[in-house]
């Protein structure tokens, strides 16, 4: 297959409309990362992004809506959602919340389970392209799984060219790391993924409950995962021998997520300069040390999962 990368025009998200009502799958990009967008009611269609991108199918996939009206007819939501919605819709907040009776979602986006991944996503293109189709999307990362998730349509062509028609170049991703993740009790909150979206941010509406269960309930919660393919050290203030080192603060690297310790812009060079640092002659990868509070807590999951020994 041919993988052709366009600006994402108004005539490329028509284009890609078209694609995605045939049954085909296209990249998109979001304000967090880029994803492979399908749709979200056809099986066959599901099938296709799980088969891209190699990614097992125990592992559920986020639906993603243009409105509430549309989020409604997939899910249920309870009062706290319903509060969450309204403050953090269109955002980086993805929701875990029962799959509401009838819904009409290919069984395979759940894998299986009783609750769906849901978000509403604040950024231009895909908005439009999902109000274009008409249907819900279903949205990993547009990567191979479990290799470093995509910020630029070029991350996407390196791994996915030749297994998709079309990729929509949106430029950089803003956020640079995927939604938060929450599973939406009727008191609590349990954080299954940390995102842009910070813990403490979501504590101003419900006590947050970080311990991870063990169960895969959402993207992202593989153990090994977002990997280079070379061997990552993290907590590093030096390079060793044949690494490259990706700085932070006062740790100035080869490259630097952050010279000024901003953890923002931290988050929004991650995966570019992972990319980086897996394209060079080093044969290991350091990153150095990056704090754990707020947006620090999205970093270091993401960078301890793709410093995990692969299974």
């Amino acid at each position: 297959m041919t993988t052709r990368t366009l600006p994402a025009t108004e005539d490329a998200i028509a284009e890609a409309a078209r694609l995605i009502a045939a049954g085909a799958i296209v990249a998109v990009p979001t304000e967090t990362v880029y994803g492979l967008a399908g749709d979200a009611t056809s099986g066959e269609a599901v099938a296709a992004i799980y088969t891209a991108k190699g990614r097992p199918s125990f592992n559920p996939l986020i639906v993603h809506v243009a409105d509430r009206a549309m989020a409604d007819r997939i899910a249920t939501f309870g009062p706290l959602a319903d509060r969450l919605a309204e403050h953090f819709w269109p955002g980086p907040l993805t929701m875990v919340l029962p799959l509401r009776g009838g819904a009409p979602i290919a069984s395979l986006v759940t894998a299986g389970l009783s609750t769906v991944a849901i978000r509403m996503p604040a950024h231009e293109v895909m908005l439009s392209l999902i109000s274009a189709v008409g249907r819900p999307l279903a949205a990993p990362s547009a990567n191979a799984s479990g290799s470093i998730s995509p910020t630029r349509a070029e991350h996407v062509a390196r791994t996915l060219g030749g297994r998709l028609p079309l990729i929509l170049d949106g430029g950089p991703t803003e956020a640079g790391v995927e939604s938060t993740i929450v599973a939406v009790e009727s008191d609590r909150l349990r954080l299954l993924r940390p995102g842009p979206i910070t813990a403490e941010m979501l504590a101003e509406f419900a006590p947050v409950d970080t311990a991870e269960s063990g169960a895969i309930e959402a993207p992202g919660q593989l153990a090994s995962h977002y990997a280079p393919s070379k061997p990552v050290r993290l907590g590093a203030t030096t390079a060793k021998d044949g690494e490259y080192l990706i700085g932070f603060g006062p740790v100035a690297g080869d490259v630097s997520l952050s010279p000024a310790g901003d953890l923002q812009q931290a988050a929004a060079r991650l995966f570019d300069l992972l990319h980086v640092a897996d394209a060079s002659p080093a044969p290991a990868i350091a990153v150095a040390p990056i704090p754990h509070d707020g947006l620090g807590a999205a970093i270091n999951d993401r960078l301890n999962r793709a410093a995990a020994p692969r299974p």
